[in-house]
């Protein structure tokens, strides 16, 4: 990694400079690695009356059975009260549950005790969060991961940090970087352009952690920056898991040699045999890079099998679950075994990348780039149509 002191390199935190706290759900049943089981705990919610229903809910502080709260932006969940809801269950959405971990969530800001509004606003399909990760004492793959859906704070494990969109608005306006970034970096590397993604993958690619936060060295050299830009935009590829699916060479690609058991309780791995092994059932090749990928301390894929495999109390939502092990999981582990391959193999040229020619803060400074505007660092207002508050409400505007 590059030679630059930590005094001059710039922060994450002035480069994208809104940023939001991940959503935190409070209670664990409205997310679910399948999207029917998040049906039936909800029919069970509503089929429950009295204390049963609110036993059954998890009350907190921030929500109850009677909390009033606004619609999510874009999404039909409703306002009313919960405790006489009695409508179907709102069409679950994809999210990132914990690193690597795409599962479904009943979008229903009456389930979520801090939803961030701000981050559902600029949901779409042009968006890309970045999701600070929580640093460990040894090393722990990458500071940062990126995502096309919404991530949330996970109930256990590490917590991760803030959630940095790539755009402002929605339809991919309005880059969340410091005003007058991508006009100095273009000039400083001859290009005649930089675009917002061109950025990202720099990001991706050099970031690290610092003592005053995520710092991001930058270069002026025009190779390097090519370089870096490249290995970012694949890695942001990967981690996005989006568009075409990403494939090992042929005789690389994990395949199910064994029958998985309906309901596996143990995870291994078998390094010889480069196998993974769910109690008798058998997954090969899996490479020593997949296996030993991890982010915030935590081995990706036994925290992705735990949370698919771990008892729930009998009685409660969270028991609602699959009988069995659901093909369609086996489908989503091969893809995850394949993606953390690639970025096991992209590591190295990572690492290897070293930063010439350094642009400091102190530059950016200069050049007028820092500080950047205090309303940078705030949601841009984004609101172009009514929002629904509680009790069908609308929301005055």
């Amino acid at each position: 990694m590059p030679s630059v002191t930590h005094d001059d390199a710039p922060l994450l935190a002035d480069l994208m400079p809104w940023s939001v706290a991940p959503p935190r759900l409070g209670r664990a049943w409205p997310a679910a690695p399948d999207a029917a089981s998040l049906r039936a705990r909800w029919d069970a919610l509503l089929k429950a009356e009295g204390p049963d229903r609110e036993a059954l809910f998890g009350p907190t502080r921030s929500r109850t059975l009677t909390s009033a709260v606004p619609g999510l932006p874009g999404r039909s969940g409703g306002t009313g009260r919960l405790a006489r809801e009695s409508g179907p269950c709102p069409e679950p959405v994809r999210v990132l549950a914990a690193p690597f971990d795409e599962q479904w969530l009943i979008p229903d800001h009456r389930l979520i005790d801090a939803a961030r509004p701000e981050l559902w606003r600029v949901v779409d399909e042009h968006q890309v969060f970045v999701v600070e990760q929580t640093p460990a004492p040894e090393p722990s793959g990458p500071p940062l991961l990126a995502t096309a859906v919404l991530p949330l704070t996970p109930p256990h494990g590490p917590r991760p940090g803030r959630v940095r969109p790539l755009y402002r608005r929605p339809g991919g306006r309005e880059p969340n970087l410091a005003p007058g970034l991508t006009e100095f970096l273009a000039d400083r590397v001859g290009a005649d352009r930089v675009e917002p993604l061109d950025v990202l993958g720099w990001i991706l690619a050099t970031a690290r952690p610092g003592p005053g936060g995520i710092e991001v060295p930058l270069t002026a050299d025009p190779d390097i920056w090519s370089r870096g830009v490249g290995l970012g935009r694949r890695a942001r590829w990967l981690m996005r898991r989006d568009g075409d699916r990403p494939k090992l060479p042929g005789g690389r690609r994990p395949y199910v040699r064994a029958p998985l058991p309906a309901r596996p309780v143990e995870l291994r791995y078998d390094p010889d045999e480069e196998a993974l092994l769910l109690d008798e059932g058998r997954v090969s090749p899996v490479p020593a890079g997949a296996w030993d990928f991890h982010v915030g301390g935590v081995r990706v894929l036994d925290a992705w099998f735990a949370r698919r495999t771990e008892p729930a109390d009998p009685g409660t939502l969270e028991a609602v679950r699959p009988s069995t092990w659901p093909q369609s999981w086996t489908s989503e582990l091969l893809e995850l075994i394949t993606v953390l391959a690639l970025l096991a193999e992209l590591r190295p040229e990572l690492d290897g990348l070293t930063v010439k020619d350094h642009l400091t803060t102190a530059d950016l400074r200069t050049a007028g780039v820092l500080p950047v505007v205090e309303s940078a660092r705030r949601p841009a207002s984004v609101l172009d149509h009514d929002e629904e508050g509680p009790e069908g409400q609308f929301t005055l505007l």
